[in-house]
């Protein structure tokens, strides 16, 4: 299995919040102590709101040796470390009574009822983390024999003894916590356990999936697939979800509720006040957006934004993409990003590897085949079965592809095929009239052709692989990928050549099943091009309808051919990318190309 991280972790202070999350879940402990990664979701949102009223403490305590045995304190915020035991911890509350000390630590939930005695308990994780602000009270030469567990939801005060059997078991996951982090392997997800829906990583750690994918039953026993396998070869072909699998639940949401937010009236200036986004025309504000409501703003043109607007949506890890008028995706501003830069060392390292590449590029190129003749079969008027016959052959040669410029070979005949009847999808009831100077367009289709498009299906297909693009390149940064280098695509200046990999499937998926809404269903018409010597491009107008078509598409719930769940394309970017990620980490062998029937 890949080694993610050097063993350089355990000289550093551990603290006690990490020692709680590893007790809990040593795959989130992973996540957050490791590689850096933190999400939020309610639960942790409502802790940080309520741990900010006891952060106003000032974080002192009177020395152990000037304490008198009469004196009664109470401390707020304190943090304080062991020397010995390389523990770190900051303390909500001190008490200080009868020249002992008490540290109060301050829960969101509520305690947990013993199943022998009924009696009201504290959770493991929880006693773990108090007990090492025990060890460090101790270290520092106070005399700490319990602590107390503060539950905010029942209002209840829980008393944990910091006895020697505590202090065995936290000193043992201390140990255990060290050795994981120095091994800089990320431990499996735990299996069908009630805390992952509520963890603020699952979105992260996808864990059913990353299970179902991981393990093969043998005889009953899951057992681990390895890294490279070379007997039988692997198979390009999508893999699909065995029926008698267990159900696997979706604990990600089916949709965000953040949207993209398009501008594209040339002229605009975008600034802000507070966390609102004001967009003005010359000097008056035709619209405000609050910046928690986006997910990524685009500006296609010439749209100025102000320093202030950028340095508040870097700071909400806001990606801003930036396009030339016509659609040419230039390239992403965001904030600092996933700080894991591991998972970017193996990407580096495996694309070093033909044959790693070699593998993967032909499980995309033939996923993509397939998709194309799936949208065929689903969207022509008449499918042509020699087309269909033809796109299945070439599937299959691209799963056996030996060489790339064989396997690039098969995707341009694929591509010349699937092209050829791509008008059959374009169904507009009623030919279009000509209107006015735009009457010398129509949706006739013939071949594809670009830099610059020279019709308008062209350019709808131009601008849609464009925006694709883009979307997956911010992707690319949320799961800690460098979008510039990629395994099928070769590095080249300026081209996210992971980004282009990632999308080889989702071409005929997304992209062009947009296309095809967007004209069949009249949200983009004749009268939105505009010809400049021999190319075309869209009126603002064109391109407003054409954004309305492509987010339709995203936000359109499909069922995972693998998870068997519903969630939207824009979700699924999302998933495939982080399962390209377990395949770089070791943890999956397989990439499971994402494809329809």
């Amino acid at each position: 299995m890949a080694t993610v991280r050097e063993p350089d972790a355990a000289s550093d202070y551990l603290p006690a919040r990490m020692l709680n999350e590893f007790v809990y879940c040593p795959r989130l402990y992973f996540y957050e102590h490791v590689e850096g990664v933190f999400v939020h979701n309610r639960e942790t949102v409502e802790g940080a709101l309520r741990h900010a009223k006891l952060d106003d403490g000032k974080g002192e305590l009177t020395p152990a040796d000037e304490l008198a045995a009469d004196d009664k304190l109470h401390s707020r915020s304190v943090t304080l470390a062991s020397e010995t035991h390389r523990l770190i911890a900051k303390l909500d509350l001190i008490e200080v009574a009868g020249g002992a000390v008490v540290p109060v630590d301050y829960k969101r939930g509520s305690p947990r009822e013993d199943r022998k005695t009924g009696e009201l308990i504290a959770w493991d994780p929880e006693r773990v983390q108090l007990a090492v602000q025990g060890l460090v009270l101790r270290d520092n030469g106070y005399t700490c024999d319990e602590g107390v567990i503060y539950y905010v939801a029942t209002k209840q005060r829980i008393r944990v003894p910091i006895d020697d059997a505590l202090v065995a078991e936290t000193l043992a996951a201390m140990q255990a916590a060290r050795d994981v982090a120095a091994a800089g392997v990320i431990p499996p997800p735990l299996v069908d356990s009630p805390k992952c829906p509520r963890c603020s990583l699952v979105g992260v750690c996808l864990p059913d999936e990353t299970t179902s994918l991981r393990l093969h039953k043998t005889n009953g026993q899951p057992v681990q697939q390895t890294l490279f396998e070379v007997d039988p070869p692997l198979s390009a072909q999508a893999l699909d979800r065995p029926a008698e699998e267990e159900e696997i639940r979706r604990l990600v949401p089916a949709r965000d509720d953040l949207r993209p937010l398009y501008l594209n009236t040339q002229g605009l200036r975008v600034g802000k006040s507070g966390y609102v986004l004001k967009l003005q025309e010359k000097e008056t504000v035709v619209q405000e957006v609050r910046i928690n409501e986006i997910c990524q703003l685009n500006l296609m043109g010439n749209i100025q934004i102000t320093t202030q607007a950028v340095q508040a949506l870097c700071e909400q890890e806001t990606p801003i993409a930036y396009f030339s008028m016509g659609g040419w995706f230039y390239g992403v501003t965001h904030g600092l990003g996933v700080k894991n830069i591991y998972l970017r060392r193996e990407q580096f390292r495996l694309a070093d590897v033909p044959g790693f590449c070699l593998r993967l590029a032909r499980a995309l190129v033939a996923g993509k085949i397939r998709n194309q003749r799936t949208m065929l079969q689903r969207n022509h008027v008449e499918p042509p079965a020699s087309a269909l016959a033809f796109l299945k052959e070439m599937q299959l040669d691209a799963e056996r592809a030996e060489a790339f410029d064989v396997l690039l070979g098969i995707e341009g005949n694929a591509a010349r095929v699937y092209f050829q009847h791509f008008a059959g999808m374009i169904k507009l009831d009623d030919p279009i009239a000509p209107r006015g100077e735009a009457a010398d367009f129509n949706f006739d289709f013939r071949n594809r052709n670009r830099r610059p498009p020279r019709d308008p299906v062209n350019a709808l297909l131009s601008l849609a692989y464009s925006i694709l693009a883009k979307d997956l390149t911010i992707v690319s940064h949320t799961v800690g990928f460098d979008p510039y280098l990629g395994f099928y695509h070769q590095p080249r200046y300026g081209r996210p050549a992971l980004a282009l990999d990632l999308m080889e499937p989702f071409r005929p998926l997304i992209a062009d099943s947009a296309v095809l809404s967007a004209i069949n269903t009249r949200m983009v018409t004749d009268r939105d091009f505009v010809r400049a010597g021999e190319s075309v491009a869209l009126r603002p107008e064109g391109r407003k309808g054409f954004f309305r078509a492509y987010e339709q598409r995203m936000d359109t719930l499909v069922t995972h051919p693998i998870f068997g769940y519903r969630v939207n394309y824009r979700r699924v970017l999302e998933i495939q990318a982080r399962l390209l990620a377990r395949v770089l980490t070791g943890e999956l062998t397989t990439y499971p190309v994402f494809t329809t029937r």
